[in-house]
């Protein structure tokens, strides 16, 4: 039987966090390497990653929103379509990948009839949101459908893997995940863009949204006005909470610059005295492990896979939500000068270690094979 595919459908929903960046780099592998790639997803991804340009790779647009709508019966059935041209023309070798909880419920709901039903795969990128509102049980209900119709879901962190089994998903099995790989090239002063310069700068990076915890940065940064110098809060990205942060900011009179949307976060993190990420909840992020790879000093939360990705050497790790022990850990490390080059050697020798963009391609291509095979 054959084991490797001859075309892969990869379905996302958003373009938000490392997801989108993950897809695009997995597409432009599985090309490189003779597979038919379809992409399928919002044309707001196709705007912002160019899937419809890359060489090889088919872009079909599939408006999948980021919560229930009536027009998920229309995306079902474009699902559907899409899942049985690339089966006609691959046979028994097609696989669907799903990418996110979401995407991943409506391909198998869509697929799991098909009369060339092709393979299933689901990577879980990230946790649920905390608490008991109508978003966890969202979540938690299309856990239960995932695990209950793919044949084979990834998770990127330990947490999620847990979660999936107990949901009752037949096979899990670790993602690999990787950054992209760092550009060469001088590196690009942050400080200077950010009219800093002499300044320690106190980089985050990520979506403005709840998830990522920039209010509880901001209610931190509030509290080092007497170090001098003080330092400058940089934050790249762009989401739903840009304007109120930016009140925010303004209203605790906290040094902030927004940058919004960048394309050059290795260079800013290599010019950072530390980098912070203060997520409430996470699965795998792709700039912690630039910044472990850029040897930049890290204070994060002890969220989802952060843990597992720092241990316990390469970063000070503080609760979610605690603007206090984020603020104190940000401070120790900008007036201990020791510690931060304990931080920066132990996160660069663990970034060392984390996998490459082709690893993530060969692995993904050894699970394709599995549910194949």
């Amino acid at each position: 039987m054959t084991t490797a595919p001859e075309r892969v459908t990869l379905v996302l929903g958003t373009a938000a966090g490392g997801t989108g960046a993950h897809v695009r780099m997995l597409a432009a592998g599985l090309a490189r390497r003779g597979i038919a790639v379809t992409v399928a997803g919002p044309s707001s991804v196709d705007a912002r990653f160019s899937f419809s340009s890359a060489p090889a790779v088919r872009f079909s647009a599939v408006e999948i929103a980021g919560r229930p709508r009536a027009g998920d019966i229309a995306v079902l059935l474009r699902l559907r379509r899409i899942g049985a041209a690339a089966g006609a023309a691959a046979g028994g070798g097609h696989v669907v990948h799903a990418h996110g909880m979401r995407a991943g419920a409506l391909a198998v709901l869509a697929l799991v009839l098909a009369r060339r039903r092709p393979r299933v795969v689901v990577t879980a990128h990230n946790a649920p949101p905390p608490g008991r509102g109508a978003a966890g049980v969202m979540y938690r209900l299309l856990e239960r459908v995932v695990a209950w119709g793919a044949d084979l879901v990834l998770c990127v962190s330990p947490d999620l893997e847990a979660r999936l089994r107990a949901a009752g998903a037949r096979c899990v099995v670790r993602a690999v995940i990787a950054a992209a790989d760092a550009p060469g090239g001088p590196v690009r002063d942050a400080q200077a863009h950010c009219a800093g310069a002499g300044r320690p700068v106190v980089f985050a990076a990520g979506r403005l949204a709840p998830q990522k915890g920039l209010d509880v940065l901001l209610a931190a940064a509030a509290s080092w006005r007497d170090l001098e110098p003080m330092p400058l809060v940089v934050i790249a990205g762009e989401g739903p909470l840009t304007g109120k942060l930016r009140a925010r900011a303004t209203a605790l009179s906290a040094p902030v610059v927004f940058l919004g949307q960048v394309d050059d976060v290795p260079a800013r993190l290599a010019a950072a005295a530390v980098f912070v990420l203060p997520s409430r909840w996470e699965g795998q992020p792709l700039v912690l492990q630039e910044a472990l790879r850029a040897g930049v000093p890290v204070v994060a939360t002890r969220a989802g896979g952060i843990p597992w990705l720092t241990g316990d050497d390469a970063a000070l790790l503080v609760p979610p939500g605690d603007a206090q022990a984020l603020g104190d850990a940000v401070r120790t490390v900008l007036t201990d000068p020791a510690l931060a080059g304990r931080l920066a050697a132990a996160g660069r020798a663990r970034g060392d270690g984390l996998p490459a963009e082709e690893d993530a391609v060969t692995a993904a291509l050894a699970a394709y094979a599995s549910v194949l095979g």
